[in-house]
Order: C-alpha cells, then structure tokens, then sequence
C-alpha cells in the first residue's frame, strides 16, 4: 500500500468510526506530513488573494485557491500568546504566556505542545525560526518536543536575547542552544533549514513549525523587494514591511515546489497561517505622507487591538486528495468561528495521534467543518484579550466572540455581520446579549485566574543548559522601574531594572557573573559598585568602570527563587545588569 492510499484508508476509518485515533498503528508510517508556516505581524489584508490591490504575492494566493479557507479564525492579538495558544491548544493565560516581554512570554514546561503530540507518534518534529516561548531551560523548543530546532531567541531580530548586532543580514541564531553564524536574509536562511529538514525525512513522517520573524519589525529587507511598493506611493515603511512580505511570498513557492519535486505534496497537510493582525500594512499611521494608506479588508485596526483587524488572521489548509466524503482540503471557504486553540486538536484528529493525556484543552476539532458541515460549531463563544502587562487586568482590550457579536472591552456591542468595520456600538439596544456575553467573560476569566500568581521559571544549574545566560528581555518589572527589551534600549544605557523568576535545578556552588554588555562583545561594565540579590541573600562589590564584569561566587539550594542585580553608575545611578551569566561550577 503506498502513501497516499494508505491515508485515504485511514480518513474513511475515522469518518466511519468518529474517531481517528482508533487507526490501528499498521499505517502509523504512512500517516500525513505536516508542515505549519506562521508568519509575524502580517494581516488578513496584507494578502493579494484577500483583495489588497497593492501587494504581490502569488505564491500564497495560488495556495489560498488551493486550500480550504478558515475565513473567521482568530487568534489573540500579538505575537507570544498566539504561539502559546497555537502549540498547546489551550487559551494562552492558562500557559503562563500574555505579554510578549517581562517573563510573561515564556510558556510553562508542564504544558504539552504540538511537537510532544506528533514526536509521542513516532514523528520526526523540526522547528526552524521565531519561537518566542522562553529562551532557557526547560523553555527552549528543544526542550518542548522538537527533536532539532534552529531559531533566534525573544521576539525579533534586535531585542535582548538576540545575538548582538543581529540585523537580517548574515547574522547569528542558535542551533539547539548553540550559537551559529549564517550567511543570508533571514527569511531565506529559515526556508533553506526547513527545506533541508524536509529533504532530509522525506521518506518518513514528520512536523515541520516553519516560523518566520518577518514582516515583524526592523523593516529590513533588499531594496529589490521593497522599491516597486515605494515607486507606487507606499511610504517608506509600509513599502518595506510589503517588500518582506513579497520575500516570504518567493520562498512559499520554492516550499511549494519543492514538495512537489519530492512527491510530498498529496500526503503533506500545509498549513499557512498568521499570528496577529496586520503591523504596518493597514494604514498610513505611522508616516503622514504617501499616496497609499494601506488595505485590512475593511476591519477596524490592527496588531494589539481587541478588534477584529487585531486577531483576525488568513489560515490555509491543504491537503490535496485526501477525500472528505466529497469535500476536499484543496478547496473551498469555512466561515464558522475558529481559532489558533483548534489547531491541535483538529491535526491530531487528521493525523490519527492520542490526545494530550489529562489535558483539558479549549480547542475543538475543525474536521466536521472540514468535511462540509456547515452547522457544526454554530453557537460557539471565543475569547481573546492583549494583556501587555505584569498581572492581567480584568476587561483589558478584549473581545468575546459569536458568530454574529462581538462585545468589545465589556460595554462596546457590535453586529459583525452587519458592521464588520465595528464602527456602530449598538450595545444600548441589545442589554440582553450584553449582559449574556458578559457572563461568558466571567467564567472565562475565574478559570484563567489561577495562572495569574503563578510564574513561570527560568532553570539555572540544569545539565541541559549550563551556563546560562539571563538578560533584561525576561525581567519582572516593578511599577518603581521600567522595562529594557530591546538592543537600541541597551546601547543608550536605559535605566531599568527588574527581577528573573528562577528555578535553581541542583544544589552546588555558582558563579554568576554582571554585564552591562553581552559577553561577546567584553566591553566596560561602567559602574563602579555592583550588588547581586538571590532570594534573601545579597552580595557586593566595588568594580572598575573599565572592568567587563563583577563576578559572584555562592551556593544554592534547589528551589524557586529570584535573581536580581545592580550596578551603581558613575554619575550615582543604578541600573540592573543588562546581561547575567549563571554556571554551576561542581557536578
């Protein structure tokens, strides 16, 4: 039995049956590759195929006819909770993950993620660029179920866990956890990794997380791709941010057809989906002159937003020849609610894999839409919120979702298919459907409380990982400091400072050594005191400013603790030391 026959047997025993999972382990080698692109920051809108009449991207609009269309799926509205929620099928607060930044972008270990599903089936699970869940141990995609993984640490290009100097071009990022120079553009470094990974187990099952960081900003890309959006009357970012979108489009069509070179493409599920609304493609916002304002298939704002241009998103799934009792995964348009939650639980229904065991997930499988029914999931409620801050807030920027409503920041009312533009607040005539959504949002909200106190821990002293490496990306900030995340922040000398929520692995004695610069770069700490805090312990030194580093030596016991520093400066200020170096010397 070949691959492909295989997979159409195993799709009429769940349709038969119910359940996928019930697939006897026989055709557990011939099951589907999966293949899952998610790109940063770019819109609904910043899609030829969506009706944008400024941007290029045939590629993606050759697979938007060739797949099946979620065309009401949602995810949250920026980058780290979107990844959360899309890796564990859970809502993203309940995985530790609602900010971006400031120890609240890294997911809990305890959750079981995509790459832990499909690896437990004998997959092989690649992950190849933004991760954006936590950069140590046991955060790392190496240590959440990807048997080999190549990315750059934090958010983007240029923030605090980055190789510094890090600018698109020939940079640095980390192969499981060690760092690797490379030559070329980003977005073209990660293709050439994924299509090496998919060479590579072409002739077993595998999951690919392909993860691009563009467009996310700095708009960095060749001139070649973002003149033509200039000569046009784009303003120079937004012709930037299209010319790196254009760039991903270029290299979804050497993806494409390297699938079909191999033979891979019928027995390949592809997903191309997005992770927040659009950045800088939706309007002239940012510059106050062009003769483009930008195009978000008439939805109301955009990134951050708790409106729809903020978490509606493209998603694309196609798997051609595989037979739905007549309705394919080669075409066609669902309009029904969904979102990022029921990725897993829809790939691991199509993929005939056992559910995360004891898990309880907020997802549902999407294949009843998928085969055609057009009334499943009907009357289903969604959430999202953009919760930017160190302890979430009740009500903040968030939108309860219906197929018809949605009530935005607990008092806004709007018919969105009436008004998909949300611009008439008609919350005064329908009291009732408030006062209903309303109380949708409460449960909602006790059940994600329990992981508001909860932090979420950084491993020091851990064989996997040892030394580590800190910086201000992850620090818990209080309201007396202020947050330093990105490179531009430490090259200016910032005043910042802030806590790491630390898990010591094993007992030993440490050395942890200060940084004002990374260590590669071995440049003045220019302070001249530096004091260390671990727990309730404290140590301090005097230190020349010429110095590279103040070094600590201590024992600690297992356990949860923090770790924060100071340097006083020469003008008598104090910051926190940018960057913090951890090994456990014994053991």
């Amino acid at each position: 039995m070949n691959r492909l026959a295989a997979c159409i047997a195993l799709c009429a025993l769940f349709l038969i049956s119910g359940c996928a999972t019930d697939a006897p382990d026989a055709v557990s080698a011939d099951r589907p590759n999966v293949i899952l692109v998610i790109t940063d920051d770019q819109g609904y809108g910043d899609i030829a195929a969506h009706g944008n009449p400024m941007i290029q991207t045939p590629n993606l609009d050759k697979l938007h006819n060739d797949s099946v269309r979620l065309t009401n799926f949602h995810v949250d509205p920026t980058c780290s909770p979107t990844r959360s929620a899309l890796m564990t099928g859970r809502y993203s607060t309940r995985t530790g993950v609602w900010h971006t930044i400031m120890g609240r972008s890294l997911m809990h270990p305890r959750e079981v993620t995509l790459a832990e599903v499909f690896a437990g089936a004998g997959y092989r699970t690649g992950m190849v660029g933004k991760w954006h869940l936590g950069d140590n141990y046991p955060l790392r995609p190496q240590d959440q179920g990807f048997e080999t993984a190549f990315y750059h640490p934090a958010g983007g290009v240029g923030q605090g866990p980055d190789f510094f100097g890090n600018d698109y071009f020939d940079d640095t990022y980390v192969r499981d956890g060690v760092q690797e120079p490379v030559t070329g553009y980003v977005t073209e470094v990660w293709f050439d990794d994924a299509l090496a990974f998919i060479d590579k187990h072409q002739d077993e099952p595998f999951f690919l997380y392909l993860s691009t960081n563009a467009p996310h900003g700095p708009y960095y890309v060749e001139e070649r791709y973002a003149k033509p959006y200039a000569d046009q009357g784009v303003p120079d970012v937004m012709a930037r941010f299209l010319g790196m979108i254009t760039n991903i489009d270029d290299n979804m069509g050497r993806l494409l057809t390297r699938l079909d070179d191999l033979g891979l493409t019928e027995n390949t599920i592809l997903i191309f989906m997005t992770d927040n609304g659009s950045a800088e493609g939706w309007a002239n916002w940012r510059e106050g002159e062009g003769a483009w304002t930008g195009f978000n298939a008439g939805m109301r704002a955009g990134k951050g937003s708790e409106y729809d241009g903020g978490h509606r998103v493209p998603f694309f799934i196609r798997w051609p020849k595989v037979d739905f009792g007549g309705y394919y995964l080669g075409g066609g348009e669902v309009d029904q609610l969904t979102a990022h939650i029921d990725v897993l639980p829809t790939l691991v229904e199509l993929c005939g894999l056992e559910p995360p065991a004891g898990v309880a997930l907020d997802g549902t499988s999407l294949v009843p839409l998928l085969h055609g029914d057009t009334t499943a999931l009907r009357d289903r409620t969604l959430l999202v919120h953009s919760q930017r801050v160190e302890y979430p807030i009740k009500w903040r920027k968030s939108a309860v979702m219906t197929e018809r409503w949605r009530l935005v920041n607990q008092n806004e009312l709007y018919d969105i298919q009436a008004d998909p533009a949300q611009q008439n607040d008609i919350a005064a005539q329908h009291p009732g459907v408030v006062d209903s959504l309303q109380a949708a949002y409460e449960a909602w909200w006790i059940s994600l409380s329990t992981s508001f106190d909860e932090f979420v821990r950084i491993g020091i002293g851990a064989g996997a990982e040892n030394p580590i490496h800190l910086n201000p990306h992850d620090w818990h900030v209080t309201e007396q400091s202020q947050s330093v995340w990105n490179h531009r922040q430490v090259r200016n000398g910032m005043i910042g400072n802030g806590y790491w929520a630390v898990n010591v692995e094993q007992a030993g004695t440490y050395q942890i050594e200060l940084r004002r610069w990374p260590v590669h770069l071995d440049e003045p700490i220019e302070a001249t005191n530096a004091r260390l805090k671990i727990g309730e312990a404290e140590f301090e030194q005097d230190v020349s400013p010429e110095a590279t580093y103040a070094s600590f030596t201590t024992t600690l016991e297992p356990g949860p603790t923090t770790l924060q520093s100071w340097l006083t400066m020469l003008d008598g200020q104090t910051r926190g030391a940018y960057y913090v170096y951890v090994e456990r010397l014994d053991g």
